[in-house]
């Protein structure tokens, strides 16, 4: 992943420390304050990483094979391949079956570019029930949408941002990522967006990189959280990022928060495994959870027991 990435020299100049919880997450997630224990999942983009092989995937691992592989180390997968094409239901039902023995695994799709970027969101009602078609044969493994606007979607289209969503379907949670920076700058077009996210009960993607803090707004229009962190290569400051997340998420959870779906992602994605690991295993000790890690090959390589 490129999107905010900074010079290895860079990091140590970067303020990586989170920013204040806006008005709209206390008064969210204190509505929705109850007594059901956190949801937390933890995965990554892609299944298809050769260099896992021989580190959580065994050796020799063929590539048809590795989402087999993959399920049995992370409880979800922000699907990015649905991003680049538009499958029919006959290959999401072979993925859904390979996550058969895996009962609370979940595929998080992400909007087909042909929406998003190609359309811009004008004119898309026939591909996104195309979209949907396909996406439906994940059946009780379908987790919920992510929709990325491309980086030059502006203020200016937030007609048909609004026009957009409201036609979506009310089942399945979507959420959605801004990424122009005027959407951040512009203190009434921040509170307006988020307020219609709030509205129409759409998520709010944060995503954490390196060069673009703006991103890390934390908003959340729902009681769920989905976090796109992007790590440098096991930097330090991966892991100071990682504890004061854990931190907020505790806080969070404290508040009323009721699910967190959090997606690691590295610039060098051979890294994925071990900080994903790390966050696993933060959020165990800090907030007394039980959540499944990933299991290395050679644990002596695992940099966390």
């Amino acid at each position: 992943m490129e999107f905010g990435r900074v010079a290895p020299q860079e990091l140590a100049e970067v303020d990586f420390k989170l920013p204040p919880d806006p008005d709209l997450t206390i008064t969210t997630l204190t509505a929705a304050k109850n007594d059901q224990p956190l949801q937390v999942h933890i995965g990554c983009a892609k299944w298809g990483r050769k260099e896992w092989v021989g580190k959580i995937y065994p050796p020799k691992t063929k590539d048809a094979n590795f989402l087999d592989e993959y399920v049995k180390h992370f409880d979800c997968i922000e699907l990015n391949a649905t991003f680049y094409n538009l499958y029919p239901a006959s290959t999401i039902s072979k993925w859904k079956d390979k996550a058969a023995n895996s009962p609370d695994f979940k595929f998080c799709p992400k909007f087909s570019q042909s929406i998003s970027h190609i359309r811009r969101l004008k004119n898309a009602e026939e591909i996104t029930t195309t979209f949907y078609e396909g996406i439906l044969a994940f059946g009780d493994k379908l987790g919920p949408l992510f929709l990325q606007l491309s980086d030059n979607f502006t203020p200016k289209s937030l007609p048909e941002l609004k026009a957009y969503l409201e036609q979506l379907p009310k089942d399945i949670p979507v959420f959605v990522e801004l990424r122009h920076k005027e959407w951040f700058a512009n203190d009434e077009v921040r509170q307006i967006v988020f307020n219609l996210f709030h509205e129409l009960n759409i998520g709010a993607v944060i995503t954490d990189a390196s060069g673009r803090r703006d991103c890390v707004h934390m908003t959340l229009p729902t009681p769920h959280a989905f976090i796109r962190f992007v790590g440098n290569s096991l930097d330090k400051t991966d892991y100071t990022r990682v504890d004061e997340w854990v931190d907020r998420i505790k806080l969070w959870r404290d508040m009323g928060l009721q699910t967190v779906w959090f997606f690691m992602h590295q610039h060098d994605e051979r890294y994925s495994p071990e900080l994903a690991d790390y966050v696993s295993e933060q959020l165990n000790l800090k907030l007394g959870l039980n959540l499944h890690r990933p299991q290395f090959i050679d644990r002596d390589k695992g940099l966390f027991d």
